[in-house]
């Protein structure tokens, strides 16, 4: 291809972003590259900050999706695995830790669990702006696996309930990091991934349950049993030492066996252009590409820069702090909720995130109980057979993923028609799974639920962060976050003194469901065929 072709090429592609962008809500800040600070709104974002990652856009759709971005959507998808993974660990041992150790209150597992995921998610994502995002990628599945193969060992319930936590805290950092790292590098054209990455997370369902069969449904006490000791329960400290071990594998691959570059919108946040400049040049390298991008590029909207030089100093701890502290305070806040759309946008996509981070732990925490309850009516209260239907329904899984990332890019439905409906859809099969007469007829309704709430979470993780402008993604993620993790925490908090041998849980969950998709409906962004900004 000539030269004359590839700047043809290059500028088409330009031109079908700027046209993408133009179409998304004038609420966001344009899209398309600024020559000048004059271009940019004054007194909403950080200008010289807006304008430097507008031109890092650019650079990163230049070099297009490449080897190192599908590399990066391979070791990524090991996050969106563990996000899903051990929250299912903790719903599958639940009822055998209980056999065993007989506590007074059982959702208090659950609890420390979500205590956890919401320590992990406000350490890892507000951490990962001080010591960057490296670290947080590279130690969270780490953390995870380690101190689940730990707390095989745990020997009573308060001590796997601070393992539980302990585990949590890695796994909270996960999407938030993860997320981050992925987007920043992702181009435009190629933004669909983000709902194919679900797929991992349903996969892990699967694996999850795959292994907890023949373990757990063998080597647990069965349901009826009036005692339970520790030699004829070994079934869940089996599973998690293999589960963590799976963690460490998965740590291994992304620590020793691939090289994660520094985002460079985090490098050029902390005064770094240069250094921002070289990391789009070596992944564009290892793409096969070249990129155009040039320090002059960036340092032209520093009002002091010296750019004939080329010398950068770095920005003070003092600075850095000062930078990072800012990426929480209220200004972020603010610019979130600076218009009556924008406002509206982002108090209902934490509402749907707050119901759901009830509704889905309140129900699937207790999904093997609510099983082994209607096996023990019909089938004469098989452990196996318990797990085994885990296992089916969590198959059930993968066609949702497809379903959802196929349906989010019809024009028909788009992702706000496709988050409401699965959504709905989802509370509709739960309020139906309480009709069943029979072990079968509870399983179908279950497969049915577990299908449509992939569905779900696979548009609603990429949603999210398509809707929130660059330089306040991480405040709007972090808000989303805290919401989903701290109703959560109420989850096992209502369990403990809801009763449980009733359906009670599961109309409250059904309820949430159908409010969450009742809310999509009137969400004001549809970000479908848009850039991210």
């Amino acid at each position: 291809m000539s030269n004359v072709e590839v700047h043809s090429v290059s500028s088409k592609a330009g031109e079908d972003e700027k046209e993408k962008n133009q179409q998304f809500s004038t609420e966001f800040a344009d899209a398309t590259v600024v020559e000048d600070l004059a271009a940019l709104p004054q007194g909403t974002y950080d200008a010289v900050y807006e304008a430097k990652a507008k031109v890092l856009n650019r650079a990163i759709q230049e070099i297009g999706m490449g080897r190192y971005q599908w590399q990066l959507f391979v070791v990524v998808g090991f996050g969106w695995a563990s996000d899903n993974l051990w929250p299912i660990v903790t719903s599958l041992i639940f009822t055998s830790v209980v056999n065993e150790f007989k506590p007074d209150h059982g959702p208090f597992l659950t609890l420390a669990q979500n205590i956890g995921l919401l320590f992990g998610a406000c350490f890892w994502g507000f951490g990962a702006d001080i010591f960057g995002r490296r670290w947080a990628f590279n130690l969270t599945i780490g953390i995870t696996g380690l101190w689940g193969m730990v707390a095989a060992s745990a020997p009573n319930f308060a001590a796997i309930g601070v393992f539980a936590a302990l585990w949590s805290v890695g796994v909270g950092g996960n999407l938030p990091v993860d997320s981050a790292i992925f987007i920043e590098w992702l181009p435009a054209s190629h933004q669909y991934l983000l709902t194919i990455l679900s797929i991992k997370w349903a996969l892990a369902q699967i694996v999850a349950n795959l292994i907890a069969w023949p373990l757990l449904g063998n080597l647990s006490c069965q349901e009826d049993a009036v005692t339970c000791t520790r030699s004829e329960n070994m079934g869940w400290r089996y599973f998690l030492i293999t589960i963590g071990g799976i963690s460490i594998i998965m740590f291994t691959i992304r620590f020793v066996f691939f090289t994660i570059y520094e985002s460079p919108k985090y490098l050029m946040s902390r005064g770094r252009d240069a250094d921002a400049v070289k990391v789009v040049h070596e992944v564009a390298r290892r793409n096969g590409k070249t990129s155009s991008l040039t320090l002059e590029d960036l340092s032209k909207f520093d009002e002091s820069a010296t750019i004939s030089s080329h010398v950068e100093e770095a920005y003070t701890t003092k600075q850095i702090i000062a930078r990072s502290l800012k990426e929480i305070n209220f200004s972020h806040i603010r610019a979130l909720f600076v218009t009556k759309k924008m406002a509206l946008s982002t108090s209902l996509i934490v509402a749907i995130w707050a119901f759901i981070g009830l509704g889905f732990p309140l129900y699937n925490a207790f999904v093997p109980y609510i099983q082994a309850t209607r096996n023990a009516q019909f089938d004469e209260g098989s452990t196996y057979l318990t797990y085994r239907n885990s296992l089916i329904i969590s198959v059930l899984g993968v066609p949702g993923c497809i379903a959802g990332a196929l349906l989010s890019e019809l024009p028909k439905f788009g992702r706000k028609g496709t988050l409401a409906l699965s959504t709905i859809m989802t509370g509709v099969f739960l309020f139906a799974s309480t009709t069943a007469t029979n072990s079968a007829a509870l399983l179908g309704w279950q497969c049915a639920y577990n299908f449509m709430s992939t569905t779900m979470y696979a548009i609603l993780y990429a949603y999210t962060p398509e809707i929130f402008p660059t330089k306040d993604r991480g405040t709007g993620n972090a808000l989303t976050a805290s919401a989903n993790r701290i109703f959560g925490v109420m989850a096992p908090i209502i369990a403990t003194y809801a009763d449980l041998k009733t359906s009670a849980p599961v109309y409250v969950s059904g309820a949430l469901f159908l409010a969450s998709g009742l809310i999509a409906i009137i969400l004001p962004f549809e970000s479908r065929g848009t850039a991210a900004l």
